[in-house]
């Protein structure tokens, strides 16, 4: 079978979504029934596929560049004559939309609707854009995937999909064979002295996830701990604006919060080895996959008391209010400094992680694009 993929989010800088494609491909390398597929990766002609990200050599890959510009015109005309052209028996698109005359049976996946249930956070442009297109296109798919039963329940209160027709595939923690990074750690496996005195978070940049809290909560721990730093790894996408340098002065620890777009995984996973908190305080996820991945590396993680979050990361975590820096704060000082705190949290991470695979994620998202594939036209769909 041939499989035609939308793999826009594997150019430039992959991160999200192109994180969570690249890694299935990772994953389908080491399945024999995924090796049996052609995979058809389709991408702006003007953007070079970022491939291998993790090695996917032993999948049958044909790359297919299509000319004529990109995001919405590439994906609802260019796309398109590029699978009347290739005939694939079906269309994985990862990311939110997909052409609605894609002329091929469709799997998409939705990760979360924050567009829809947060407009505020968006421009009036790009919310629309997104809620129009991910409604229509989640109402044209053969089959819908999301990654937590909390986002299958919004996909079904917020764009009125039938709920047998989304199917619940969670992401994963680290894997393995992302170049440069190694495996994770044993979770749990790496002890307080042989961690650095800093605060990560990773994650690209929204307003719901509250870096402006994290920055605060960490200035009233780092008044009485010099050795302090908090690192900040993701693209500012804030709207509106968030000036995280700015608040960060005026909380009095500029110079110790450093902040940066982007880094190469190597870079990445050296941050999580050596990082002694993760703090993650966002208010709205479809799953929220970098506490998972710092837990994977030992790195104990604390978390907004959210529906999402405990779905996800059950006890191994630590929840925090949101808006309450005092507890934020104390619960930083108790990870950072108290080992018998830390050991409670990464004592149970095995157990949270072992719910997760990538192989279990890419066996599944296969079998959604196979019984797509296999459904007659216009039979039923779910």
């Amino acid at each position: 079978m041939r499989i035609g993929i939308d793999a826009r989010e594997l150019t430039g800088r992959p991160t999200g979504v192109g994180r969570y494609l690249a890694n299935i491909l990772a994953a389908w390398g080491d399945m024999p029934d995924a090796t049996a597929h052609t995979y058809l990766l389709y991408h702006p002609q003007e953007d070079q596929l970022d491939l291998p990200l993790p090695d996917s050599g032993a999948l049958a890959i044909a790359r297919r560049p299509v000319g004529g510009g990109r995001r919405s015109w590439w994906e609802q005309v260019r796309l398109p004559i590029a699978l009347r052209r290739d005939r694939p028996e079906v269309l994985f698109a990862p990311a939110y939309s997909a052409p609605l005359m894609a002329g091929v049976p469709v799997v998409l996946t939705i990760h979360d609707l924050s567009f829809v249930a947060h407009p505020e956070w968006f421009g009036w442009r790009e919310r629309t854009r997104r809620r129009w297109l991910t409604a229509l296109s989640a109402r044209a798919a053969g089959c819908v995937i999301t990654v937590s039963q909390f986002s299958k329940s919004e996909i079904v209160r917020l764009l009125a999909v039938p709920p047998d027709l989304v199917r619940v595939i969670p992401q994963a923690a680290v894997a393995s064979r992302i170049p440069g990074g190694g495996p994770p750690a044993a979770p749990g496996g790496i002890t307080a002295r042989r961690r650095e005195p800093f605060v990560l978070y990773v994650g690209s940049i929204f307003n719901r996830r509250r870096l402006r809290d994290l920055i605060r909560a960490f200035a009233i721990v780092a008044r009485t701990r010099p050795e302090l730093t908090l690192e900040i790894v993701g693209d500012d996408r804030s709207h509106p604006h968030e000036d995280l340098p700015a608040i960060a002065a005026a909380a009095g620890v500029g110079d110790r919060v450093n902040i940066r777009a982007y880094v190469p995984d190597e870079t990445l996973y050296d941050l999580y080895s050596r990082a002694a908190v993760f703090a993650f305080l966002s208010q709205y996820e479809g799953f929220g996959l970098t506490p998972l991945e710092a837990l994977a590396h030992g790195v104990p993680p604390i978390v907004l008391d959210t529906d999402v979050a405990r779905e996800v990361y059950g006890d191994a975590a630590s929840y925090v209010p949101m808006g309450d820096l005092d507890r934020t704060a104390d619960a930083l000082s108790r990870l950072l400094f108290d080992e018998a705190a830390r050991r409670a949290i990464l004592d149970k991470a095995p157990a949270v992680l072992g719910r997760y695979s990538w192989q279990k994620t890419a066996r599944a998202t296969l079998a959604a694009l196979e019984e797509t594939a296999r459904r007659p036209a216009g039979g039923p769909r779910g």
